[in-house]
């Protein structure tokens, strides 16, 4: 989850213009910004919060315009005249006080239901599956609630009363981390962008990880960049590993080294989530990873550091999924 403003906090801008065609494409960038958090401040211009995280949110949507046939910039800026951030900072909890309202509306409705067929188990199913979403969506607004709006409060407490009328949900236990398939290379370089986040630390992790146990890594400005021979680049223009297609990198180099690991599925859910800001898989555990890896990036500025932490964070992340995974299994093999 974000922070709340500082004084004197600088923002980012993205300015854009679209081509008039394809028509989904200005719905498409549309609910992306939705989903980031970005308000607009005028027509094609959205500002959000400078952190390394929201500015990573507006550089991939800035390339998905401009790989549309579109134009865009994001730049740094202070209000000097007319907005004030004070201002800018109400636009942000009016835009989030929406959303925690229209999520205590549907859990408050869902509530009474429940009440009203207290005792019957036609729909519970239903009620619970309703209920995960709920929570998910909080999570979702609350990444995204940079001033603190105090509709979150209200949300939460609707959602708290609905959790009391349902039994809450029992755990599982299961398998350890074992090997996986996959050609690996060893002893390479692997090269990306200084400031790492979330999907440059989980790629990283993944790569000492699963595919080259020996790798080295180095850090470097966001520029053109000509590897050298024993040099890969990930997560970074032109690499060999980065974005193809809806997928992060992470997402890339799981199916490009055929890694089937259980359990880095689910990961790469996450991370995708986190990434590209587009709720494809909403896992529960996601603003929860996202959390985590925000502390990350601002206890540590150098990048060895951040991936050093993100490596502890994302093998016991694994080793939880597979405590899930491992007795299903065990039990349809035995049937």
């Amino acid at each position: 989850m974000s922070p709340a403003p500082v004084p004197g906090r600088r923002w980012l801008l993205l300015i854009h213009q679209l081509p008039p065609k394809p028509d989904y494409l200005r719905v498409k960038i549309w609910r992306r910004l939705q989903r980031i958090g970005a308000v607009a401040i005028k027509n094609s211009v959205y500002v959000l919060p400078r952190t390394d995280q929201t500015a990573e949110h507006f550089q991939w949507i800035l390339r998905e315009i401009e790989s549309s046939g579109g134009e865009a910039s994001v730049c740094e800026a202070a209000f000097v005249t007319g907005l004030s951030d004070g201002q800018i900072e109400t636009l942000f909890r009016a835009a989030r006080e929406a959303d925690y309202a229209a999520l205590s509306e549907e859990a408050q409705a869902l509530s009474r239901s429940t009440i009203a067929r207290r005792g019957a188990d036609i729909g519970r199913t239903d009620v619970e599956a309703t209920l995960a979403r709920l929570r998910r969506r909080l999570q979702e607004i609350g990444a995204i609630d940079f001033c603190g709006a105090p509709g979150r409060q209200i949300a939460q407490a609707a959602i708290e009363r609905l959790e009391s009328q349902m039994r809450p949900a029992g755990h599982k236990s299961g398998a350890s981390i074992g090997k996986t398939k996959g050609k690996a290379k060893t002893r390479r370089t692997w090269v990306t962008r200084r400031g790492v986040h979330v999907d440059r630390i989980a790629s990283a992790w993944l790569i000492s990880r699963f595919v080259d146990p020996k790798a080295r890594f180095r850090f470097v400005e966001d520029q053109p960049y000509q590897p050298k021979a024993d040099e890969a680049r990930f997560d970074m223009f032109e690499g060999e590993y980065t974005h193809e297609g809806d997928r992060c990198t992470f997402e890339t180099l799981i199916a490009r080294f055929e890694l089937t690991q259980p359990g880095l599925q689910a990961l790469a859910e996450m991370v995708h989530d986190i990434d590209l800001a587009d709720g494809k898989f909403g896992r529960p555990e996601t603003a929860g990873l996202e959390r985590l890896i925000d502390g990350i990036t601002r206890a540590y500025v150098e990048d060895d550091e951040r991936i050093a932490h993100g490596a502890i964070l994302f093998d016991d992340f694994l080793r939880s999924f597979q405590h899930e995974t491992g007795p299903k299994k065990r039990s349809a093999r035995s049937q």
